[in-house]
């Protein structure tokens, strides 16, 4: 078990003010994301697999059900019933993988989609008008430093 970290040096607070500034951004995207289950009327899990559609979309990807499953942490019987739900709610749809004969990919319907940048819109313009504020270098760094975050605490996103 490892011990609280204090910091001793002015670049071991300006690590932890960076971490705490972490911590505050998570807390903010959980209030977002919850408030987001409401105004779809779904549950977290349901949110969650949107999410992963919508950023793996936006990626180029194609996203598998067993994709959803090992993101979202379930079983396969858990994301058959999850898929079962949203693509009877018109969020998802079933379709034969492109290149797979024997695969399936998970898609978003244009009306989920719609939903969710007509609910996100606001906040996503907001955050795009924030970082809008910041220089090609500094807007270099954040990502830099947020991608080797991500991959340190999840390496598969």
């Amino acid at each position: 078990m490892s011990e609280r970290w204090l910091p001793q040096t002015d670049h071991e607070h300006a690590v932890m003010r960076v971490l705490m500034s972490i911590r505050a951004m998570g807390d903010a995207m959980d209030r977002m994301h919850s408030g987001m289950k409401g105004d779809m009327d779904m549950n977290a899990t349901d949110v969650a697999a949107l999410r992963l559609l919508i950023i793996r979309e936006q990626r180029g990807a194609l996203v598998s059900p067993r994709d959803i499953a090992q993101h979202l942490r379930i079983s396969t019987a858990s994301t058959t019933k999850l898929l079962d739900r949203l693509e009877a709610s018109g969020h998802l749809e079933r379709r034969a993988h492109p290149t797979d004969r024997r695969g399936r990919v998970v898609v978003l319907t244009d009306e989920a989609r719609r939903a969710f940048f007509r609910i996100f819109g606001e906040r996503l313009r907001a955050m795009r008008e924030m970082a809008m504020g910041y220089d090609e270098d500094e807007l270099a760094v954040v990502t830099r430093f947020l991608d080797d975050l991500t991959g340190t605490m999840d390496p598969v996103v």
